[in-house]
């Protein structure tokens, strides 16, 4: 629909143009008619007079005709400029809602990995793992735990297990990722799992890539593991998972179905709270490329770019226990070739009306 209402403001601006464009070319021709005239009229003294009157009549009913396609060309660029913004206005709020759509996806989905932590930090194989981290067979039954969840849970690189020392001591991918006996003690996720007040509570980072897991960009979440498994047990260690960030954001931004004329002019993106692009339609969210929104003070809105590209986006409101972290789903769509062509009848439509003023 609203890719109608521009077009039909289109084919006005053209109708308009060119239609004052005519009467522009009648009104001149009476003009240089009613100068003739006046001349001959002139010439012919006393005999002209009377002619020199009709001259002078049509010359004033020229400028009337000029005036009101001034008026015509004036009254229709008003209905098409509000045409126009009335598209806009739709077409801004169903992308600032499919926007919304993408960052609520990835809030749900986000909020299902913290659960996650919260509750493999209790498995008992962890929780041995961690009391006793010199034991060679806890720690190896933990790995294998953590392996048996990982072929069930694909949307993880691996996940560590920590003692409070920070040394792992197992994960779930051992084969393809050595981490055994890395220290993570100076790692932010480990740090915030230590300081974490009893089972409830959880860590969360931005999107950065891990070295030790192939260069991958992850999206890391930590909790303790406490004594016994208990909520408010001692802190034995930190247990620390690592989602694919690229693989499952990848699914999430081209997961809306546009219609087959606008996929190729539009781009989904979640940007975080810095604006940095952690995930885009088009695969390009790998060249550290940042975004800047003008955000004001809604948290779901669209504006215009100067080359009639509409950029829409929504905060995230997190979902359930999960807060979010100020990221942003954004759609940016640019215009179609032949409003583009609209944005020129514009201009046009402004060079003809001095035109007129001139020629009036």
């Amino acid at each position: 629909m609203p890719e109608r209402i521009l077009n039909a403001a289109t084919k006005m601006s053209e109708l308009t143009t060119a239609k004052v464009n005519e009467i522009q070319n009648v009104t001149k021709a009476a003009k240089i008619l009613a100068l003739n005239a006046l001349i001959e009229a002139s010439r012919a003294g006393e005999a002209g007079r009377g002619f020199a009157v009709v001259a002078n009549e049509v010359n004033i009913i020229s400028q009337q005709v000029t005036s009101i396609a001034k008026e015509l060309q004036n009254l229709f660029a008003t209905e098409a400029r509000d045409l126009r913004g009335t598209a806009q206005m739709v077409r801004g709020a169903r992308l600032s809602d499919l926007a919304l759509y993408v960052i609520e996806l990835i809030d749900r989905n986000l909020y299902e990995r913290s659960c996650d932590v919260r509750w493999w930090a209790t498995d008992s194989a962890v929780v041995d793992g961690c009391a006793d981290p010199d034991d060679v067979k806890a720690s190896t039954w933990a790995s294998k735990r953590l392996g048996v969840i990982l072929d069930s849970y694909t949307v993880y690189l691996d996940l560590w297990v920590a003692d409070k020392n920070g040394r792992v001591i197992a994960n779930g991918r051992p084969d393809k990722y050595r981490v055994k006996g890395l220290d993570v003690s100076n790692e932010p996720w480990f740090r915030q799992a230590m300081a974490t007040n009893n089972g409830g509570e959880y860590s969360v980072a931005d999107i950065e890539r891990n070295q030790h897991l192939g260069g991958k960009a992850v999206a890391t979440y930590a909790t303790a593991v406490r004594a016994d498994g208990e909520a408010d047990g001692e802190i034995i260690g930190a247990m620390g998972i690592f989602f694919d960030w690229e693989v499952q954001a990848d699914s999430v931004v081209n997961s809306i179905s546009f219609a087959e004329e606008e996929a190729p002019r539009t781009r989904v993106m979640i940007v975080d709270c810095n604006y940095n692009v952690i995930a885009a339609s088009d695969g390009m969210s790998n060249r550290n490329e940042r975004f800047m929104l003008q955000v004001g003070e809604n948290g779901k809105d669209s504006y215009l770019l100067e080359d009639g590209s509409i950029v829409a986006f929504a905060l995230t409101p997190g979902y359930e226990t999960y807060e979010g972290l100020g990221w942003r789903g954004v759609i940016v769509q640019k215009p179609r070739n032949d409003l583009r062509t609209a944005r020129r009848h514009i201009a046009l439509t402004s060079t003809t009306t001095r035109q007129l003023e001139t020629v009036r």
